[in-house]
């Protein structure tokens, strides 16, 4: 009875649990991509599109995904031969000893009339596929605390899904070495299921189990005789052969049961049977009511995620779906660390030490963004560096074996945070150009606001920016600037080879995209470089155009003279965040 009720709570808090999951999916707006659709836009986008792939030719694609990317996680294989082993061997044996074993009453029974769990070839899968589950547990622990692997960062939720797991079956497999030798189990299963009651016939049969089958049994000390094991062997073909394979048979369970020989009889005495009955059916009605709200919930997210991007197209796709996507694909991360492994501006983390440089851990914070939770002011700038120190090579879209779309992601979160006004001199190096490019999936009233509030910002201390009408002496050089931009790096000191020919303005799209051009940005990237030989420091600073750059390289490589006017541009940005920072460090003392 006890039993029955643990289970439909268990099962009543997981389907509780997976429908506030997957609601989520439809409430949660992360970035841009949701803020134009309601909850209920969303849902039937999702529904419409789901019934659209259903009824064409984009089934096949998803039958295929399901058998490549799910069954045989084809893209772990791609990236690292010992994890996709360890995952095979989890996720194999873990699903199989839920249908066969699990729900063996529901399932295994329905298909073999005749099914018993003591039984071959049931007993002996049970253990199998417990070994397999055991054995991917013990590699995971190895690659997280011993080999260590680069950039896997191991969060309290990986200790406890390891912890529940392992629970789970070591639990299981010392209950069954404790069943096997148990004495009080073989009373039980005499006088439940035999016909005997004959206390001569019962001791003979008890002989049969204590010599073959690896019962403890206070009765039968010393050696048996042979002579009655005949007659043991015909009360055992008559009375258990037909539900009691050998116990040999459990590969895993015998040799526990044999290691534990020493200490059976005290066991049993104890109960230990019905200790370990409970803890293991207590783990396992807590890891499947916990599931929904745990990082093994990507057991069920993952597969979706990959299947929804196996059809889905970013130009194609409803906008809702979209959003609805990225939402389910913060619990589709199974946190494995593989987009940090590969990620091209990783190393910025060991410089900084910031986490959310890495792309798994952005992920983790993201989710604890979109539940809601306000962020504290060094929370939000760790999570604006780690967003905008990117450069959309793609890398872990392409390495995630779950099919997240990060640099959609990305892009998404970013621009969201732009638009609330909390960008950063950082979104002017490596996102303006890939920003620039998406520029007509933005709102146009938006898109220059974050370029704006930069240039406040450096307004405070540039002199040309304060007053922007009045007229700048070309002298005094400063050369304190001349010799900060000398010392910056070698690129940059190719300003002095530029003879204002007026190819790098020529050619500069941010040029091209005004009818007067001097007029919206200041100073002309040749300008720019005039100004950077003269030592003028405000000029160069307060020019629009730096900050409007689109770091395309267009003027770079039209350049006749080699001048390297990109990256020139990309260190004075640099230069004036840094005076600009140092300054109002001065300032607070």
């Amino acid at each position: 009875m006890l039993f029955t009720v643990l289970l439909y709570i268990s099962l009543f808090v997981f389907l509780l649990g997976l429908s506030y999951k997957v609601s989520t999916w439809f409430l949660r707006k992360i970035g841009i991509a949701s803020k134009n659709f309601t909850t209920s836009e969303r849902i039937s986008a999702a529904v419409k599109g789901m019934i659209g792939v259903i009824f064409s030719h984009k089934i096949l694609i998803l039958v295929k995904a399901f058998i490549l990317d799910v069954i045989l996680q084809r893209r772990i294989l791609k990236e690292d031969f010992l994890r996709w082993f360890m995952h095979m061997l989890m996720f194999t044996g873990f699903i199989m000893l839920l249908l066969m074993h699990a729900f063996d009453s529901f399932i295994t029974a329905s298909f073999f009339e005749e099914y018993y769990s003591t039984v071959n070839p049931f007993l002996f899968l049970r253990n199998f596929f417990g070994i397999m589950v055991l054995t991917g547990l013990i590699i995971a622990v190895y690659r997280r605390f011993i080999l260590k692997v680069p950039r896997l960062k191991t969060s309290p939720m990986d200790c406890y899904a390891i912890i529940i797991l392992g629970v789970i079956m070591i639990s299981g497999i010392l209950l069954e070495g404790m069943k096997i030798t148990s004495y009080t189990e073989f009373q039980n299963m005499v006088e439940n299921y035999s016909d005997l009651d004959n206390e001569e016939e019962i001791l003979t049969l008890e002989k049969l189990w204590v010599k073959d089958f690896g019962l403890i049994s206070p009765n039968i000390k010393g050696k048996i005789d042979p002579d009655i094991i005949s007659l043991s062997k015909e009360l055992h073909n008559m009375h258990c052969a037909d539900c009691h394979s050998s116990t040999k048979w459990a590969v895993i369970g015998y040799p526990v049961a044999r290691f534990l020989k020493p200490i059976a009889l005290t066991l049993d005495q104890l109960g230990s049977v019905n200790i370990f009955w409970y803890i293991h059916f207590l783990a396992c009605f807590i890891g499947l009511a916990y599931l929904p709200f745990s990082k093994m919930f990507h057991l069920i997210a993952s597969p979706v995620s990959i299947l929804a991007n196996a059809v889905m197209d970013k130009d194609k796709s409803h906008p809702a779906n979209i959003a609805t996507r990225q939402a389910m694909e913060l619990d589709a991360c199974t946190h494995c660390g593989t987009c940090s492994l590969t990620c091209s501006v990783a190393v910025a983390f060991d410089k900084t030490g910031n986490l959310n440089i890495l792309p798994s851990e952005k992920l983790v914070f993201l989710k604890t963004c979109a539940s809601g939770k306000n962020l504290k002011k060094n929370e939000l700038k760790a999570i604006q560096e780690g967003i905008y120190l990117c450069t959309n090579c793609d890398r872990c879209t392409m390495v995630c074996p779950v099919g997240i779309n990060l640099r959609e992601l990305w892009f998404n979160v970013r621009e969201d945070l732009i638009q609330k006004g909390n960008s950063t001199p950082l979104v002017l190096s490596p996102f303006s150009f890939y920003r620039g490019l998406n520029q007509q999936e933005l709102d146009s009233n938006n898109y220059s606001d974050s370029i704006n509030i930069i240039q406040d910002a450096i307004a405070n201390k540039c002199e040309l920016m304060k007053n922007p009408d009045e007229v700048i002496s070309l002298t005094p050089v400063n050369k304190e600037f001349k010799a900060k931009v000398d010392s910056a790096s070698r690129a940059i000191t190719t300003y002095s080879y530029c003879f204002s020919c007026q190819n790098c303005s020529t050619v500069c799209p941010v040029v091209g995209n005004y009818e007067n051009p001097q007029e919206a940005l200041g100073l002309l990237p040749h300008q720019i470089m005039r100004s950077v030989g003269l030592g003028l420091k405000d000029l160069a600073f307060g020019s629009k155009m730096l900050w409007n750059c689109a770091t395309c390289y267009q003027c770079q490589e039209h350049c006749p003279q080699g001048v390297k006017v990109t990256d020139i541009l990309y260190e004075l940005k640099n230069l004036a965040i840094k005076e600009t920072f140092n300054n109002s460090m001065e300032t607070k003392k």
